[in-house]
């Protein structure tokens, strides 16, 4: 029973680290491309962070990509906060380019009726 359990995490060990250098690879063309919102160098040094952590055994966290965002826009109360939440899931439109010197993200909603 003991040795089952052990191989089976290794398997799970396995692909887990196979998919995190998968995601390395991607995030790394995606850093050097500048299709993200973050310069290079902060792109890069999460990419190796997230795959570091994987190396580790630190798993990788259902929802951190929800609890970054929710994070990134607690600054804004009300309509705000929810646009923002909206622009960060992608919705509306994105312009420019990290490289560029920034993405623009931009939502339009129509206004409360008086």
């Amino acid at each position: 029973m003991v040795a089952l359990s052990c191989s089976t995490l290794q398997a799970q060990s396995r692909q887990e680290l196979k998919e995190a250098q998968a995601r390395f690879k991607q995030e790394m063309a995606d850093c050097v491309s500048g299709n993200t919102s973050q310069d290079k160098d902060s792109c890069m040094r999460e990419a190796r962070g997230a795959l570091a952590e994987v190396k580790r055994g630190v798993p990788d966290r259902p929802g951190k990509l929800e609890a970054d965002t929710r994070q990134r826009c607690e600054v804004h109360q009300g309509e705000q906060r929810d646009a923002c939440e909206a622009r960060m899931r992608g919705e509306g439109s994105a312009t420019g380019s990290v490289e560029g010197g920034g993405v623009l993200r931009e939502i339009t909603r129509p206004a409360p009726a008086p």
